[in-house]
């Protein structure tokens, strides 16, 4: 079997331990399109994994994400890691976590709710139910969210 080698970057962001099948939700997230694209950026999809049978992984050039980036990632790939490249050397290196509370990021599955209404300046707002499998509880509704990727804003 002919294996594939990714370069290194210099300096950027490697996302590794993404929940298979979601790369790009999390391109999506980092605001990476294509034609927006300035910098290199690798991915790799369903990548056998000593850890877990199979894995994504992003690599982004010349870009850290911020807390809003990271949460929204930690909302569809609760498992994944976050390296910070700083001169071809790993320099900072964390887990994600979801937030006990997320504001702003979710849009409620419920057409009715008041976060969903376009002339009220609510926020969404939910609280974790649990977090294997991921749920989130609608603070205004209460209608509880499973499909995280689908309802990103």
């Amino acid at each position: 079997m002919r294996e594939v080698k990714v370069t290194p970057i210099k300096n950027g962001t490697v996302i590794d331990h993404i929940t298979p099948g979601m790369a790009l939700h999390v391109l999506r997230i980092i605001g990476i399109s294509e034609t927006g694209v300035r910098s290199t950026v690798s991915v790799l999809m369903h990548v056998p994994s000593h850890k877990v049978k199979f894995k994504d992984i992003v690599k982004v050039e010349d870009r850290e994400l911020d807390k809003s980036q990271v949460d929204k990632i930690a909302l569809i790939a609760p498992d994944a890691t976050i390296n910070i490249i700083r001169n071809y050397n790993v320099v900072e290196k964390y887990h994600v976590e979801p937030p006990q509370e997320v504001v702003g990021l979710v849009r409620c599955e419920n057409p009715g709710c008041i976060s969903n209404a376009p002339r009220e300046p609510v926020k969404s707002r939910f609280s974790v139910v649990s977090k294997s499998p991921l749920r989130l509880k609608c603070h205004y509704c209460e209608r509880e969210t499973t499909e995280i990727a689908k309802n990103l804003l």
